[in-house]
């Protein structure tokens, strides 16, 4: 072999030798550069997945959030119901009563919504459940059956009397609690004294008083002693209690100006348990019991 061929020959082999040593080198860096992409894929798909998390995560934060107020809406309306159903539960007087005679009679003695009138009658032998003194500040004697009332009632007048005093207004309990038996006895003594015209107009006859129910107390206080007179209206006491006995449970029964619905004369001293809901409804509305439960709401 002449030395131009060896040289040639010599050549090639470097270039080849070149050649392949290159090639190793390129497949060598792309690897690194593949697995760079590679990993920028992977690294793009935990980005892309990291992502779709934060996006996940808004939505289930927005689907929470839409759950809440759907929640909170659902509760709102159900509070509607319930408030709709409330007074829609409230019963009518067509409701309860019943004719008896010559005369219409409750069905309903017992209820905390029971309206007793001149024409609607409590049974004579009717005599409320649960009957207790509530401990206020009273003028009737130890053991006279006027210091009682229904439990509920009773502990509603402790409430009011209590606050009513933290107010600075002194209240005091006159009478409660009434058997037919002493209405009868009542009504009997006012008709003989100033006439059945007037004693109609007064007082009960009868099962026509709210008395028996036990649902009722007539309050006075200090300044005008156990009297029970309309001047107790103009009292800073009676204002407050016309002001704030709906909100233990209680109405100002016979009111001014609705002599002819209730058939009584204004008593700002006879105050009834209703419970707190429809005595707060029959405030606002400034009605009568006779008014509030009639079929027209």
């Amino acid at each position: 072999m002449t030395i131009k061929k060896l040289v040639v020959a010599t050549g090639l082999s470097f270039a080849l030798l070149a050649g392949c040593q290159a090639g190793d080198e390129e497949q060598t860096s792309n690897e690194p550069q593949n697995q760079a992409e590679n990993g920028g894929q992977t690294n793009n798909d935990s980005a892309n997945g990291s992502g779709k998390a934060d996006e996940n995560q808004t939505k289930d934060h927005q689907e929470d959030d839409s759950q809440k107020e759907n929640q909170e809406s659902n509760k709102e309306q159900d509070q509607k119901d319930d408030d709709n159903e409330g007074a829609a539960a409230y019963p009518t007087m067509a409701e309860t009563v019943e004719k008896n005679g010559e005369n219409l009679t409750v069905t309903n003695p017992d209820s905390i919504y029971v309206v007793a009138n001149k024409e609607r009658n409590l049974p004579s032998d009717f005599v409320p459940k649960n009957l207790v003194e509530p401990d206020v500040s009273t003028y009737a004697p130890e053991g006279d059956p006027k210091r009682l009332m229904v439990e509920e009632a009773a502990r509603a007048l402790e409430k009011m009397f209590k606050s009513a005093k933290e107010d600075g207004y002194e209240l005091k309990a006159v009478s409660g609690y009434r058997s037919y038996e002493r209405q009868e006895a009542i009504f009997a003594y006012n008709a003989e004294q100033r006439g059945e015209e007037v004693a109609n107009q007064v007082s009960a006859q009868a099962g026509q008083s709210e008395h028996q129910t036990g649902l009722t107390m007539d309050i006075s206080t200090p300044s005008l002693g156990s009297s029970l007179t309309e001047e107790f209206g103009n009292t800073p006491e009676g204002k407050w209690v016309a002001e704030h006995a709906h909100e233990y449970g209680f109405v100002v029964r016979y009111l001014k100006g609705k002599e002819d619905i209730t058939g009584y004369q204004y008593e700002p001293w006879h105050v009834r348990y209703v419970g707190k809901e429809a005595a707060a409804d029959v405030h606002e509305a400034g009605v009568t019991l006779e008014e509030f439960f009639s079929e027209e709401k």
